[in-house]
């Protein structure tokens, strides 16, 4: 199961950028950009993944005040989600890329490591400290290196409302409550000797969504949940193989009884639309939205259902996304690039952006967009959610992760066998790492 990565190649690479310069720093500039015109008019930058179905056009229409004010005209580039950090990491060695970009939690530590974003402690004021809700998910490695723009959003655990009452049950609130559940719920309801309905909808291929979807979906919440952790707290030696991270995995392992007999041949996504959106299961986990109602109303009509935000064993815990703006060393003008990413995080923009696309309100100053129903999540359950824990290597050890987390629940391996795996892999990544600190 064990895989081999390229962190040194990718370090080696985005090194260049600190001597070649990106952004408004490169010689070539993007075809159409005013920067060359003469008119001294400023260019910025800006390269996202697509976080909705016309970014381009969603904020394009809302900065034209901000362009004007500023004398500077942005230009956004939306990154395909399948090759955001190959189309990073080629663009920063070719000395190109952006003033602004957008990070999730995994990219993080070989960027820092590399010197290609900034810290941006030195522009964080006291009055951004109080406005900005989520603006310490962004502090990783001792340092600001990211603003929290998709923040939210977490993966909730939903139940068929159906399904409970007629097994005399109400909404889990431990692992005892879920397990008990689901085994009651796993059962052949039609005569015929074949279960057709099950206690938890899963799906664990990561062919069509990237490996890191299974850690997000299942994994994270039974580790943090039973008080586990990736890094150790120094970030020197990985967590997750300690008696509270083999309870977990073991724990996760033994549900497989109650899920669908295919789930290594969906998604995770497909799991929930085809068992759980079916009626064929008590419980199923997808990525929470504030219009859930609305939309499970049009796709799911005939399933009642609602949600737990998160189980607890012996603590809270599942996977919300931090993903983030950052501020690369290569911007050439930083206090520019700094405006911007406070304005587009900012209530008067999130408020037009978020009556579009709905999204959780980032700022203290901006209500609440979507279903009633969902408003729980990021009032009464806000701390029973949260974004990855920042380090090293973070991607390779996560991919790692995700490789041995399949082979434990296909039987190839056994919990002891894949965390050693895993482990092991990280441990020596880790190793490295710190002793060329040294």
């Amino acid at each position: 199961m064990k895989r081999k990565f390229l962190s040194a190649l990718l370090m080696a690479a985005m090194a260049v950028s600190l001597i070649t310069g990106c952004g408004n720093n490169g010689e070539e500039k993007k075809e159409g950009s005013d920067s060359g015109s003469g008119s001294g008019e400023k260019t910025l930058e800006v390269w996202v993944p697509p976080l909705d179905d016309d970014t381009v056009n969603n904020w394009g229409g809302l900065m034209t005040d901000w362009e004007e004010e500023n004398g500077c005209k942005v230009n956004i580039t939306v990154v395909p989600w399948d090759k955001y950090e190959e189309t990073y990491t080629t663009a920063l060695n070719s000395g190109e890329g952006p003033d602004v970009g957008y990070m999730y939690n995994e990219m993080f530590p070989t960027y820092i490591d590399a010197g290609v974003v900034a810290d941006m402690s030195e522009y964080i004021t006291d009055e951004d400290k109080s406005e900005y809700k989520y603006l310490e998910n962004g502090f990783m490695m001792d340092g600001q290196y990211g603003w929290p723009l998709v923040t939210g959003v977490p993966f909730v655990l939903y139940y068929n409302e159906k399904i409970l009452e007629d097994l005399d049950e109400k909404a889990p609130e431990t692992w005892e409550d879920f397990e008990r559940i689901c085994k009651a719920a796993t059962k052949d309801t039609d005569g015929d000797g074949e279960t057709d309905q099950f206690g938890y909808a899963c799906g664990m291929s990561t062919s069509d969504v990237g490996a890191m979807q299974i850690l997000n979906a299942y994994y994270y919440s039974a580790l943090w949940q039973n008080g586990g952790q990736i890094y150790a707290d120094d970030l020197k030696s990985a967590a997750f193989a300690d008696e509270a991270g083999t309870e977990a995995m073991t724990w996760i392992q033994n549900m497989k009884e109650y899920m669908n007999p295919d789930f290594m041949s969906m998604s995770w996504s497909d799991a929930f639309a085809n068992v759980f959106g079916a009626g064929k299961a008590a419980f199923g986990v997808y990525r929470s939205s504030q219009t859930d109602e609305t939309v499970f109303a049009e796709t799911y009509p005939d399933v009642k259902w609602d949600f737990v935000t998160s189980l607890k064993n012996k603590d809270f815990g599942t996977f919300g996304a931090t993903d983030c703006l950052t501020l690369m060393s290569a911007a050439e003008d930083k206090e520019l690039a700094m405006n911007f990413i406070k304005h587009v995080t900012g209530a008067e923009f999130m408020e037009k952006y978020h009556a579009k696309c709905p999204g959780a309100a980032l700022t203290n100053s901006e209500p609440y967009v979507g279903d009633a129903k969902m408003e729980k999540i990021y009032t009464d359950d806000l701390g029973k959610w949260h974004g990855l824990q920042v380090g090293p290597c973070g991607v390779d050890i996560l991919t790692q992760l995700s490789a041995d987390f399949q082979g434990i629940m296909t039987g190839e391996l056994t919990v002891e066998e894949g965390l050693k795996e895993a482990e092991d892999y990280a441990n020596n990544l880790l190793k490295e790492y710190w002793a060329e600190k040294e």
